[in-house]
């Protein structure tokens, strides 16, 4: 793996040597990847005798709850006031899956005031400048799991890994690939997988809690979004999916339900580009996701103030998902014009 700046390893073995109390921050609306490397962290730092928090800015899905050491994670927006404690308390702080402040939304605040020392470990690209003092940020990384599992090894922390680790490890690298059917081409990606396997964690289980443990209403809300909302744009090669409050409501929607919903569409013959549009209280969340060469990143980035991978990305419009999803059908046609995409 290409960590440009071996230094930055350095730093992060040096930081956790000579820090006691930790805080571990993954971002907003966290999905495998982040609470996985969250908590991957959380137990490696705990068997290493540190005292550890770790703080989320909201609920995460309940298919997550699995995950040791999950009981202790600490919510942000329902406690503001000890989160803020533990903060102003801490030695250091460790920023998991996010490269910029405006991805933890209200406690992006609390980091601009605070001046706690701070390490980002993330596979996103264009790190926004000066949100950690180590910044170690490998795009190229399946997961940030991935990148975890290996800037432990390179510090030399790989005999404090312990098996339950290794299970939140696996997990984040698992959800963020699809079971390895995305971000998923380097072969290092598949010799950490053949380690953590080592250690003893138990891929079926692990498996079973994340995709084969659904609620009934999420099945249900499921064959809605395939079977009466999936719209097809054939000349552009897309397929999108859009869902509002009222639909998610009839199906008594939880965080995490709409999870991999995005990817339905690319099982299409001719699809290269699909995109899930969630309709929120004061905005639209999009999700992209793409094959054949279509850049879901630059794509987002350019018409939603969004961002991401090549193949997978997300955004947010401030529109009604009618009129986002009528803008999306006119932007798309352009773009790929102009791409040639057509």
């Amino acid at each position: 793996m290409n960590i440009q700046d071996k230094s930055q390893i350095d730093l992060f073995k040096t930081k956790i040597h000579n820090s006691q109390k930790v805080v571990i921050v993954p971002h907003n609306n966290p999905d495998g990847d982040a609470l996985g490397a969250a908590l991957g962290l959380f137990n490696t730092l705990q068997n290493m005798h540190k005292e550890v928090s770790v703080i989320s800015p909201n609920e995460f899905p309940d298919f997550l709850n699995w995950m040791h050491g999950v009981e202790s994670v600490l919510i942000y927006d329902k406690n503001v006031k000890q989160s803020k404690k533990l903060i102003a308390e801490s030695e250091l702080v460790i920023f998991v899956d996010f490269n910029a402040l405006s991805r933890i939304k209200l406690m992006g605040e609390v980091f601009e005031q605070d001046d706690t020392p701070r390490i980002m470990i993330d596979h996103h690209p264009f790190p926004e400048a000066n949100v950690a003092e180590v910044q170690i940020s490998v795009p190229e990384a399946s997961s940030t799991c991935e990148l975890l599992f290996h800037v432990l090894c390179e510090a030399g922390f790989k005999e404090q890994v312990t098996r339950e680790a290794a299970e939140c490890i696996y997990a984040g690298i698992m959800t963020d690939t699809g079971s390895l059917n995305y971000n998923s081409s380097r072969p290092e990606t598949y010799l950490i997988v053949a380690e953590l396997l080592r250690m003893g964690i138990d891929k079926d289980r692990i498996h079973h809690m994340i995709f084969h443990n659904n609620s009934f209403d999420r099945m249900r809300l499921l064959g809605h979004a395939l079977g009466e909302k999936m719209e097809r744009i054939p000349a552009q090669k897309a397929a999108f999916i859009a869902l509002s409050q009222d639909e998610l409501k009839r199906f008594n929607f939880k965080p995490g339900d709409t999870e991999g919903f995005v990817n339905q569409a690319l099982w299409i013959e001719g699809v290269n580009l699909s995109a899930l549009f969630t309709e929120k209280k004061d905005l639209v969340k999009i999700s992209f996701r793409s094959r054949g060469g279509f850049p879901a990143n630059k794509f987002s980035e350019q018409y939603f103030n969004g961002g991401g991978h090549y193949n997978a990305a997300g955004g947010e419009s401030k529109l009604s998902l009618s009129d986002t999803v009528e803008r999306f059908k006119v932007v798309l046609k352009e773009f790929c014009l102009a791409n040639g995409f057509d």
